[in-house]
Formats: C-alpha cells, sequence, structure tokens
C-alpha cells in the first residue's frame, strides 16, 4: 500500500533498502499470526512518508538472523526507522490467568533485538529495541501505547459530519471527536527516531541483531533536525489567504488532508473562517452582533515540530521559523499563540460572589478563545451538540460558566463578551494580557428590578440537554425555570432516563439554592394532529410520548391517543399544559382548547433572536380571545441546537409575594395568566388595578378604563408599544429605547380583551415584536365576545381533524377508535352548538353539514 499522510521534509534522506523478502512473501512463513497474513495488502510499500518523513520501501528485512545496513556517507544527527513486528499475545493457563511475570498485551520491554550503529571510523553504539518502546505489532489493545515511537500515520483532522453535504463516510459519533490518532488500525508499523550521539562522525552501516522471528525492517531514513523529529509543539494559529479560484471551502478531504495548506512534519487541525469584529469600536458596539467575514482569509490551527515547512495548494512552500520570524510571507500570516494559561472569573456586583454567565472571547484576528474545557468549534447540528454553548447566527461562538473558568489566552488584547439575561446589563470589554497576566476579572450588575417584583422567568420548551447543562445554561440566561422535554423523533427517544416524575433540579431541596430551576416533562406528539407540552407532573411518565406514525412517532404507530387525552392525564398528574411552537402543527389543538385542556400556548423563537414574535401565531391566538376563550401567552424556544440559547424569548410570570418561589408555584402563576413575553423589554400592564389573567365587569353600557405600563429594558433598544384591543392596535407611541411609564384611555363598548404590545429595534435589524402580555377581560353585559370569522375558522379546524381522524390516520383497535372519534366530535359539537347560540352563519365540511343550513 502506497502510503503518504502528508508532504514530506526535505531534511530527510531514505536509504535505498535491499531487503531479503517481499512482503507477500511472508503469507509463506509458517509461525506468522493470520492477523498478519490477512492485512499485508494494508502495509505501507513503495515511496511512503510517515510524519513527514519519506521511506522508500521496495523489499523489506524479515530478520531471523543478523542482517546488515549499509549507510550512505553522510553526517545525520537522526536515524529513522520504519519498522514492525507480528501480532501476539500472551497464552492463558489452564488455571486462568498469564503466568507470570505477565509483561500484558503489548508485552511490554520484551527484547526483539539490538540494533549496532557503526562509525566510519570503527565506533560501534548499541541500541536495545524493545517492545512498547522503540517497536510495536502490527495490531495492538486499547491502552497498549508505544512510549518511544509512533505508528506509520500520524493524527488527522476531519470535518464533523453537519459540516459536509451527504455527511460523510465517518459515522456521526466519532466525526465529533474532528481528530483521528491512527493508531489501531488493522497494519502498523512503528517510526522510531533515534538520535545520533556522535553527529559530527560519519555513520557506516546498521547491524539488526534478532531475538525473536518476527521482526520487519521496511524502511530507514538519515537526517537532521533541530529537536526530536516526531515531538510537535503546541497548537498555534495563522491566518492564509486563500487564491480567488477557490469558490468553496471543505477544510478536510476522506484521508484528513486539506487541499489547500499542509505541513510536512506537523499537521493541519482546523480550518474556519476569519471573523472580522469591530475590535477598535469593541466596547460600543452591540452585544451578540454579527462579525462580517472575509471569504479568503482562514485561521489555521496547527501542531508542528520547530523545521516543518507548509506546502500551499500554489506549490509554493514557506518555513515555519522563517515565518515566526517575519510574521507574514506570502499568503500567511502568523497568529499569537494562545499559551497564557489565566483564571477568568465573572463576579456579581452586589453579591460578591461568581455567577454563571454566556461569555465570548477572541483575540486580533477574530480567533475564538475558549475556556479549556469547551468546544474550539462549536457544533450547530440538530442534537449533535448538547455542551454549553451557543453558536450565534451561525458565526458568534459563546460559552457557559459558572463565573470561574480557565482559559488559553494569547498575550495582548483580548476582547471579552458578557451577558447574564435580560435585567443585567450586557458588557464588552478589552484587556490587555502580559505574560504576567494569572487572572482577568470581570463584574456585573443588575440594572432592573423585576426578579424583586416577583416576576420569575421561564423557557417552556428545551431539548436534548442534560438537567445539569440546562441548569447552568439556565442560571447563565437569567432563567429561573427551564423545562426540558423528553419525548420521541420516530424510532429514537431523548432524555428519557432524565426524567423521573419527581425532582426539580436546582431546587433547596434537591441541594441548590432554589433561584434556578430544571424540571424534566414531556412533549407529547403527533405529526397531523399536533404537540401538546406536558410539565412538571408527578409519577409515570405519560406514554406512548408520540403517535401517529412517521416522523414524531415510529411509522404503522396508530393514532391511538389525543392531545386532549394527554392534557388530561397530566393535570389528573399535578401538570401544567401548554400548547407548543403555537399554533402548528395546526390540528387537533382547537379542539383541546375548546375543552378547557390548555393552560397557555407557547410564543416560540427557536434560534431566531430578531424577528421577534410571529405575526401568525398571534393572528391564531387571537381568534381564540376574539371568541371569548381566554388562554394566556408563554415564551418557549423549543431548543434543539447549540443555535438557540435558552431563554432566546422567555415567559415572566409573577408570583405573588405571599407565595415563595418553587415549581409548583410557578405553574399555578401561569395557570392565573398574569405573564408576559419577550425578547428582552420587561413590562408591568394592568387596567383599572387589574393585571393580566383577571377580569374586569361591567354595564352594558360600557365606560372608559385606564391602562398603566410600566417598561424598561437593558438589552434590547426598545422603539414604540401598542395597545391591542379585541386583536386590533388601539393606539401606539413611541417610546424611549430603556424606560417608559404611562396611561392609555379606553372606550369599551363591548366585552373585549386588552393587552400590551412592545416593539424593539436593534440598529443593524429591522423593528420587531419584542414583548406581549397576556390579555386583561373586560366583560360588558349582554354584549358577549363575538367574531364571526374567527369563530368560522376554528370550526373549520375542528371538523379537519375529524376529517383526518376519520379517514387517512392509521387506527386503533375498533372500541378504541371509536372512544377516540367521542372525543374529538365532543368538541366539535360544543363549540357548534356555542356558534348557534351566538347566532354566527357558517358552512360545514360535507361530511358534518346538517339540515339547519338548508331550511
Amino acid at each position: 500500500m502506497n502510503f503518504v499522510d502528508g508532504p514530506a521534509s526535505k531534511n530527510f534522506t531514505p536509504v535505498s533498502l535491499t531487503g531479503n523478502c517481499k512482503i507477500n512473501e511472508l503469507k509463506k512463513k509458517k509461525y506468522f499470526s493470520n492477523q498478519l497474513k490477512s492485512n499485508l495488502d494494508k502495509a505501507p510499500s513503495g515511496d511512503t512518508v510517515s510524519w513527514g518523513i519519506p521511506f522508500s520501501i521496495k523489499s523489506i528485512f524479515h530478520v531471523e538472523k543478523t542482517i546488515t545496513i549499509k549507510l550512505p556517507r553522510k553526517k545525520s544527527s537522526w536515524i529513522i526507522f520504519n519498522h514492525t513486528t507480528d501480532f501476539s499475545i500472551e497464552k492463558i493457563g489452564k488455571d486462568g490467568v498469564v503466568s507470570p511475570p505477565s509483561r500484558g498485551h503489548g508485552r511490554i520491554n520484551e527484547k526483539v533485538a539490538v540494533y549496532q550503529f557503526e562509525y566510519t571510523d570503527g565506533t560501534i553504539v548499541e541500541e536495545v529495541i524493545k517492545r512498547r518502546y522503540q517497536i510495536g505489532m502490527i495490531q495492538r489493545f486499547w491502552g497498549i501505547n508505544n512510549t518511544l515511537s509512533v505508528s506509520h500515520r500520524k493524527p488527522h483532522s476531519f470535518n464533523a459530519a453537519f459540516e459536509v453535504d451527504g455527511r460523510n463516510e465517518i459515522p456521526w459519533g466519532t466525526s465529533i471527536t474532528r481528530s483521528q490518532n491512527c493508531d489501531m488500525d488493522s497494519w502498523m508499523n512503528w517510526i522510531w527516531a533515534w538520535e545520533n550521539p556522535h553527529p559530527k562522525k560519519t555513520l557506516k552501516s546498521i547491524t539488526a541483531i534478532p531475538t525473536t522471528k518476527d521482526l520487519l525492517i521496511f524502511g530507514v531514513t538519515v537526517g537532521n533536525a533541530s529537536q526530536h523529529p516526531l515531538r510537535w509543539h503546541q497548537r498555534e494559529k495563522c491566518v492564509i489567504k486563500l487564491p480567488n479560484s477557490i469558490k468553496k471551502v471543505i477544510p478536510f478531504d476522506k484521508a484528513g488532508k486539506t487541499p489547500y495548506v499542509n505541513l510536512d512534519m506537523g499537521q493541519i487541525i482546523s480550518m474556519v473562517p476569519r471573523l472580522i469584529y469591530p475590535n477598535k469600536k469593541w466596547k460600543e458596539s452591540r452585544v451578540f452582533s454579527i462579525p462580517k467575514t472575509d471569504e479568503k482569509d482562514w485561521v489555521v490551527e496547527y501542531s508542528a515540530h520547530p523545521d516543518a515547512v507548509f506546502h500551499l495548494a500554489s506549490n509554493s512552500k514557506i518555513n515555519l521559523k522563517e515565518l515566526k520570524k517575519r510574521g507574514t510571507k506570502n499568503s500567511l500570516k502568523i497568529v499569537e499563540p494562545s499559551h497564557q494559561r489565566v483564571n477568568l472569573k465573572v463576579i456579581d456586583k452586589d453579591s460578591k460572589k461568581p455567577v454563571a454567565v454566556k461569555i465570548h472571547l477572541h483575540g486580533e484576528v477574530g480567533e475564538y478563545l475558549c475556556p479549556v474545557d469547551r468546544h474550539r468549534i462549536i457544533n450547530a447540528g440538530w442534537n449533535e451538540d448538547i455542551a454549553p454553548e451557543q453558536l450565534h447566527e451561525g458565526l458568534h461562538q459563546t460559552t457557559y460558566i459558572n463565573g470561574d473558568t480557565i482559559i488559553d489566552l494569547p498575550v495582548g488584547n483580548v476582547y471579552i463578551e458578557v451577558s447574564k439575561g435580560f435585567e443585567i446589563k450586557s458588557i464588552r470589554k478589552v484587556f490587555k494580557v502580559t505574560k504576567g497576566t494569572k487572572q482577568i476579572t470581570i463584574t456585573i450588575q443588575k440594572v432592573l428590578p423585576w426578579r424583586e417584583k416577583g416576576w420569575v422567568t421561564a423557557d417552556t420548551h428545551v431539548h436534548f440537554l442534560s438537567p445539569t447543562t440546562a441548569h447552568l445554561e439556565g442560571s447563565a440566561e437569567g432563567v429561573n425555570v427551564v423545562n426540558l422535554l423528553s419525548s420521541q423523533w420516530g424510532e429514537y427517544m431523548s432524555n428519557v432516563g432524565d426524567f423521573d416524575g419527581k425532582n426539580t433540579w436546582g431546587s433547596k431541596e434537591n441541594g441548590g439554592d432554589g433561584e434556578f430551576l430544571v424540571r424534566v416533562g414531556t412533549e407529547n406528539r403527533q405529526h397531523v394532529m399536533g404537540h401538546i407540552s406536558l410539565l412538571g407532573y408527578s409519577g409515570n411518565m405519560i406514554s406512548p410520548m408520540c403517535a401517529g406514525g412517521s416522523d414524531e412517532a415510529a411509522i404503522g404507530d396508530p393514532v391511538d391517543v389525543l392531545l386532549s387525552q394527554w392534557a388530561k392525564q397530566c393535570k389528573d398528574q399535578g401538570g401544567l399544559v401548554i400548547m407548543p411552537h403555537f399554533p402548528h402543527p395546526r390540528m387537533e389543538n382547537a379542539a383541546a382548547i375548546i375543552n378547557g385542556h390548555i393552560d397557555a400556548i407557547e410564543l416560540c423563537s427557536w434560534g431566531d433572536l430578531y424577528s421577534g414574535i410571529s405575526p401568525y401565531t398571534l393572528s391564531d391566538w387571537y381568534r381564540y380571545l376574539n371568541c371569548g376563550i381566554f388562554i394566556p401567552a408563554v415564551g418557549g424556544t423549543d431548543k434543539m441546537s447549540a443555535e438557540t440559547p435558552i431563554g432566546a424569548i422567555r415567559t415572566y410570570a409573577h408570583i405573588p409575594k405571599s407565595k415563595k418561589f418553587t415549581y409548583d408555584n410557578w405553574m399555578r402563576s401561569i395557570e392565573n395568566g398574569h405573564t408576559f413575553v419577550s425578547y428582552g423589554p420587561l413590562m408591568e400592564f394592568s387596567v383599572d388595578g387589574k393585571h393580566a389573567g383577571q377580569n374586569i365587569k361591567m354595564t352594558s353600557k360600557g365606560g372608559t378604563l385606564s391602562a398603566h405600563y410600566e417598561l424598561a429594558s437593558a438589552n434590547c433598544p426598545m422603539h414604540s408599544i401598542e395597545l391591542i384591543v379585541n386583536g386590533e392596535i388601539r393606539e401606539e407611541k413611541k417610546i424611549s429605547k430603556t424606560k417608559a411609564e404611562g396611561y392609555f384611555s379606553i372606550k369599551v363598548d363591548r366585552s373585549s380583551w386588552v393587552a400590551l404590545r412592545v416593539r424593539g429595534k436593534y440598529k443593524d435589524k429591522p423593528v420587531m415584536l419584542a414583548a406581549h402580555s397576556s390579555p386583561v377581560l373586560v366583560y360588558v353585559k349582554d354584549k358577549p365576545f363575538k367574531a364571526a370569522a374567527d369563530a368560522m375558522t376554528i370550526l373549520e379546524q375542528l371538523e379537519g381533524t375529524m376529517a383526518y381522524f376519520e379517514t387517512l390516520a392509521t387506527r386503533p383497535e375498533e372500541k378504541l377508535y371509536k372512544q377516540l372519534k367521542l372525543e374529538v366530535t365532543a368538541a366539535h359539537q360544543k363549540f357548534h352548538h356555542h356558534m348557534h347560540h351566538m347566532g354566527i352563519y357558517h358552512d360545514h365540511t360535507h361530511t358534518q353539514d346538517h339540515p339547519e343550513h338548508h331550511k
């Protein structure tokens, strides 16, 4: 096998060997193992390169008896061997153990041969060749490593599966490691470098005197190096400018090589686009603002020997020593190495204690700097990175820490960003690191007192994280309650082992401080009928978690349960029922709402921080409110990857001062409806002293009400507010970016619901709908809620549910099918009778038509 693991260094010259056998002839030797004979085609041959060192393998030496290799008459400081031995293990005795003394798998320190190095002056130097030191076997067990030699393939990187179109041949789980050591292949030679103790003298020959019969010498190379040729230095970085002819960059091929730049005595670890941050105006720039990219500038991370040479796609070569000396040469530019280990602390100004936060750091060329226990490249694939990290809009890398971490930084300016939710002012700082820097301490301060006013924050919809990771991320994002949801995805079940129906992580009962909580619930789902989130219930898991076939359930799973049934079971077990990412999937959720099974609808963000609350979501929510069906709003992210931060959109729920903050009391506050949903702006809103979730009763004459608002925002600039009455803007005002307070006067002549909307605008983004209160309901005597068009769409949805259930849905056994049909029919009849009572004219689908419409 002609093997080349990278370009060859000019510092070494292979010795042309005339061996005593061809590789395939080893098949005829009886005492060689089946492992060796069956893998001869994988042994290196021809002109090969290992670790940047070239070898010429035409024939090999099977050293059964003493052989001598003549060397070229040149002075060399290093002699490099490419050799191996057969695979063998110690035999187990009749008593079931290996007779002592056992050398273990790999037979550590077992003598294989003596190599004699003879100089032209007759001097001889001997080296004893021992297993697991200078040489190893063609195969090895895990954990059986060599100490003085390396496998003939140097380590290499590869692309993570999600980065490659069509995925690659490496399994997903392996691909996220991004690197391979290449020392457990089916055939391995071992590269050993012998340092010449007399480099000024000329070597004449090498004599190998065997003590076993399985020694194979494939190649010998002579050369010079400033230090051990197989020892690389710490990771460092440079910037490469790619030629304009390159249109699409995929860093690594299947062999772990990059077509743009390679190293002979070293390896390329990663290639990522260079990010251009506003370093000169870093302190004034917006937190989480996205850097620009230069399509041709890439940050290259590498590990290399000091004598290494970069080999570029243009066939030009750049000596690493010269590049470091000059800083820039041709298309490469050195980046200050991150070798200064620093303790980074983030302290709360009031408590003087470390607090969990989200951080970002980068160096002068935009290179991401992360704690030593975090990913240098964040994986944004679905359910692929469940570490405490967030990748903002695919470019801005951040990570979560508990307030105290270790990080390797470059000497010079480091650009730092720190955030912690909506009530603490996010900051950007520049810190100059010196060789004497051992610690960096950053202080943050709460600027908005909404938590002190009784408001607690929550994300109602998070997937895949472990409970402890969710607790760290929630704490760092200032989210008091994280609802981590188990679910089913076809044949895959997520977080099922984390559900126990009783524990709340972070609670005082479980050893926490009670301020940041995580509770595992379930998202029960059907592809057509819809999804439903079941939070905080006790006892056994409500299962099946999914039904109705792919891709939520498995193919062939029937519709043997309804959203309404899941909801009722959740309530029976003391839980909270949320309609997630409302209104999709838009089918049976109408029946569940009509039947009063839903505690709140969820306004969802996913990973989008800047589009704001979806107008489509609001229009669907408004149609129920317009029909007099009160249902409050909550905020949930449906976090499923590192692209989405916990609490990007979040629920604010008010717990009265008379009650302690517990998970159960949080659930009750949602049921009471005193909530608002936000991307950043915070609010206090009331109508005639009544807050969201409360009612106002008026005589048939109606009258005038006074709506009071108090608004503040620490990070998301506010733009304007809108008073919403029955889904329409009654009045709007431009407001300050950071705070506002005032009143609206509302004339009411029929039953109405009243809510407040806040719009926000970042300087570089369009205006977005950034916050929304749940409504205050106003009941005017003899003038009930009536919205014919909205009611008609709800009825049509109910009839669509019935049509699907009766025709396409995979049916369970007949008795259960009839029971479920009655449940669906009951919701339809209930709302249908309501429409007749309200005198709302309506049509039906042909399956639900009735004679009254044709009189």
